[in-house]
């Protein structure tokens, strides 16, 4: 049923990865001179405004875990591709973390000290959610077994 508290909680999940798409996830603090880059998910932008779009997988990995929130919430009358795609969504999230992780200890290291901001955290939230949404698919799974056996 789509009133249920999953829904909330793929909403939520949905709410939180849009906007850490639209947010820059932090600046770099360049080592010598010249003015801070900032990275946000499809770019790098640089302080004369040029962008340097080698970042882009992670722009693609937060919009597939965007749509997919959205595809799970009008799953709900299939309850175990609902249960799927929530662990879908986290793996997706897992990956940008990871990528998100190579780009700070790796490529970053070089050019300077990475400043995170808000939004590198909203990816965690949105995987809180998604288990969220996952226990409650799944005692609502319990719930129409357990109903099914009584008849």
């Amino acid at each position: 049923m789509i009133q249920r508290k999953q829904t909330i909680f793929l909403l939520l999940a949905l709410i939180a990865t849009v906007v850490c798409l639209c947010l820059p996830l932090g600046w770099i603090e360049m080592k010598g001179m010249g003015a801070s880059p900032i990275l946000f998910n499809l770019a790098l932008k640089d302080s004369v405004g040029n962008y340097d779009f080698a970042y882009c997988p992670l722009f693609v990995f937060m919009a597939l875990a965007s749509l997919l929130s959205l595809v799970t919430i009008f799953m709900f009358k299939n309850r175990r591709l609902q249960m799927r795609l929530c662990q879908l969504n986290l793996l997706m999230v897992c990956l940008w973390y990871a990528l998100f992780a190579y780009y700070v200890f790796v490529s970053f290291k070089e050019m300077g000290t990475f400043h995170q901001e808000l939004a590198a955290c909203l990816p965690f939230v949105s995987a809180v959610f998604q288990w969220l949404a996952h226990r409650g698919i799944l005692a609502d799974e319990k719930l129409v077994k357990a109903a099914d056996r009584i008849r």
